[in-house]
């Protein structure tokens, strides 16, 4: 039976891709890279500078294939999202299909496999396909989580308290609703809406890699700090990869 590699490698450092990560790439006959237009050639690049530096198994073949755009025009998010898989999940199981009897690849997935990526229900959405019939297998990674808060030298949580997930869409609509909460996906800068200017911020984009920029503070005193820096660096790679956790309280406070 053909056989899948779903794999986790951090958030941009090549020194993030665990043993695991590493043993599960050299199992793999084939490594499926995505390509996702030229202005973010840079995350290509990390994905072949990860194949480079940790193949070393011969004859296992790289891969290329272009992502599709997400079209959002007179769809809900929900629509646009699901539509948008399909035409992904069309594209891995063509790859898969291509793949001898018995042979195995590999998608490398920026992050972690579990957090807000859909590498593992589109895998999910092929095997419900006639005639896609293949195992797969997922290896945890380093997530932007943990590289901010390394980077910021802080716990995620405070004492005995818990945290929220989210996005920056639904931290718009909802608000703070934690004492601590990690917002992710944030294209529209949600924490600059936050009527709590003394909340803190732990602001951190291009995680991991040399690019990195890390901001922290009392959220009214560096939010408008942010907004330009994450405005110019967006204007200078093209593309921006982006985290940050606001935290309201103090440990052992009740």
């Amino acid at each position: 039976m053909k056989h899948i590699h779903i794999i986790g490698i951090g958030t941009g450092n090549p020194e993030h891709v665990t043993i695991q990560a590493i043993k599960a790439m050299n199992a793999a006959d084939v490594i499926f890279l995505p390509l996702k237009g030229a202005a973010k050639d840079e995350l290509a690049d990390v994905r072949r500078e990860i194949c480079q530096r940790y193949i070393n198994r011969p004859g296992i073949r790289i891969s290329e294939f272009e992502v599709p755009q997400r079209q959002t025009a007179e769809r809900s998010y929900a629509q646009s999202v699901d539509a948008w898989h399909g035409e992904i999940a069309d594209i891995y199981g063509e790859l898969i299909t291509g793949l001898p009897e018995n042979a195995s690849g590999a998608f490398l997935v920026w992050g972690d496999p579990s957090l807000y990526d859909s590498t593992i229900r589109i895998i999910e959405r092929v095997r419900q396909q006639a005639d896609r019939d293949f195992d797969y297998s997922v290896v945890p990674g380093i997530t932007s989580i943990q590289a901010l808060a390394a980077s910021h030298k802080i716990p995620v949580n405070l004492v005995g308290k818990p945290i929220e997930i989210t996005t920056g869409r639904r931290l718009a609509r909802e608000g703070l609703q934690a004492p601590t909460t990690v917002v992710m996906l944030d294209g529209e800068q949600a924490f600059a809406k936050i009527d709590d200017p003394d909340a803190e911020i732990f602001w951190g984009a291009y995680l991991g890699t040399e690019d990195e920029i890390v901001r922290s503070g009392r959220l009214g005193d560096v939010a408008a700090e942010i907004l330009t820096l994450r405005s110019a660096a967006r204007q200078r790679h093209g593309w921006i990869m982006d985290i940050y956790l606001l935290r309201k309280g103090r440990d052992f406070e009740e």
